[in-house]
């Protein structure tokens, strides 16, 4: 008989294999993971060791204690975004890997000094807090970059808007509308009346991660269709996001709560999102919203996109990358997302400019960095009690907290003899402040 033949797939090939189904997948382990790899691509010869080696290098399956049980603390996972040009936004930093646990983050490529500042950036994608959506929707602020609207000639309509079937989006300028043409067609009630009601139910119960999830998600369709290398460099920008889907986040023991304002939503709602999201974009619920949305739409997405994006387990992980990524203001920048948590960081994401306050951050260093330093920012409200602050980590899945000044705070309380805080949940205002601090604005 004659030996089988096949072929070992390269390094990207495998990688790019095994991250889509993974990510589709994410409750199945490496035997799983590998056994659809052989099925779906049977002329590959791959071992489930390779399948392990791969799958671990881009942090996604769980390392072993010395005791082979899986470690029972989740972290979020994320991996290096290939060709970021951190130039683009500045020379005074870069990306570095610091394996496994922590994932990538941003350090000094030279001396910086206090008040100096480190970069400006424009979002990704822009889903802003409710009080400026609303405004969004009333035409009283753009519908790109959110400034507020006052009289200018300068001021244009959504292009679609008709008196039949209406857009109240507006934006402060030609420019903006232009740039608009990235997520609003999706989103546009005009264009697009499929994704109305994903929207509303957003809105109505303050949802910041679903939002935030149906502006990337328009982001990732729209440019799909345009341009080719657009969509490669925004697929890649997306699959490297820092995630931990809100299974696993319910695995880990995480309280109820999260999405900014209120409980977090349960499974219930997670599935009524879910529904409303695949019709919002994929498969909406009437012949005339199929249409329409064909208009849009006319390149079908790859498999493995599709499922990546609509996938029920996917769609939950996309919560979560969200959920983590956001600025406290609703927008999701690219190198912002590198920063990781300290709760004396070194540096600020303020909103300063002008012309675009409410969407363009500007990173500021709190105090002189020296080069190789790492670039830190607070992930929750400073102000709050070291148990206040390490719970409020410890829910997004980032275990313990362990920053100097953390370690310090603990030290000295248990010199002290010093009781847990007596207020254990913090008052209504704490909980509101550490919310509003958010994901690096302190």
């Amino acid at each position: 008989m004659t030996a089988p033949t096949g072929i070992s797939p390269s390094e990207d090939d495998l990688k790019g294999a095994l991250v889509a189904l993974k990510t589709a997948n994410p409750t199945l382990g490496v035997p799983k993971i590998h056994a659809r790899l052989v099925a779906e691509h049977p002329e590959w010869i791959v071992s489930e060791k390779r399948t392990r080696k791969v799958l671990q290098n881009q942090g996604l399956v769980q390392t072993l204690s010395a005791s082979g049980a899986a470690s029972g603390q989740v972290h979020p996972t994320s991996k290096l975004i290939e060709g970021l040009d951190v130039t683009k936004w500045t020379t005074k930093a870069e990306v570095k890997y610091f394996g496994k646990a922590k994932g990538k983050g941003l350090v000094a490529k030279e001396a910086i000094a206090e008040g100096e500042v480190i970069w400006k950036e424009d979002p990704f994608i822009l889903a802003p807090e409710w009080n400026l959506y609303d405004l969004q929707m009333s035409s009283h602020a753009c519908g790109h970059c959110s400034t507020p609207l006052t009289t200018s000639l300068l001021i244009v309509p959504c292009s679609a808007s008709t008196s039949s079937t209406p857009c109240p989006v507006r934006f402060c300028s030609r420019l903006c509308l232009s740039r608009s043409g990235r997520t609003h067609p999706l989103l546009c009630t005009s264009r697009n009346p499929a994704a109305a009601p994903l929207l509303h139910f957003a809105r109505k119960n303050q949802w910041m991660a679903l939002h935030a999830l149906a502006q990337m998600t328009a982001r990732v369709l729209l440019t799909f269709q345009q341009d080719d290398k657009l969509f490669a460099e925004d697929w890649e920008v997306v699959r490297s996001l820092a995630q931990l889907g809100m299974e696993e986040r319910a695995k880990g023991g995480w309280c109820m709560r999260g999405h900014r304002l209120g409980a977090e939503p349960d499974r219930a709602m997670w599935k009524k999102a879910h529904k409303l999201y695949v019709q919002a974009f994929q498969e909406p619920a009437t012949d005339a919203e199929k249409k329409r949305l064909a208009k849009l739409l006319k390149k079908p997405l790859p498999q493995d996109v599709s499922d990546t994006l609509f996938d029920y387990e996917a769609f939950l992980r996309g919560l979560g990358r969200m959920s983590l990524n956001l600025e406290a203001h609703g927008g999701l920048y690219v190198l912002h997302s590198h920063l990781n948590h300290n709760c004396d960081p070194n540096v600020s994401v303020r909103h300063l400019d002008q012309r675009t306050a409410l969407s363009r951050i500007t990173v500021i260093a709190r105090r002189d960095i020296a080069p190789g330093e790492e670039l830190l920012v607070t992930y929750v409200n400073p102000e709050l009690s070291l148990e206040q602050r390490r719970r409020g980590l410890m829910e997004w899945g980032f275990g313990k907290c362990a920053c100097e000044r953390c370690r310090k705070e603990e030290k000295e309380k248990k010199e002290s003899g010093d009781a847990e805080d007596a207020n254990e949940g913090g008052d209504k205002a704490d909980l509101e402040a550490e919310l509003k601090a958010g994901l690096g604005v302190m």
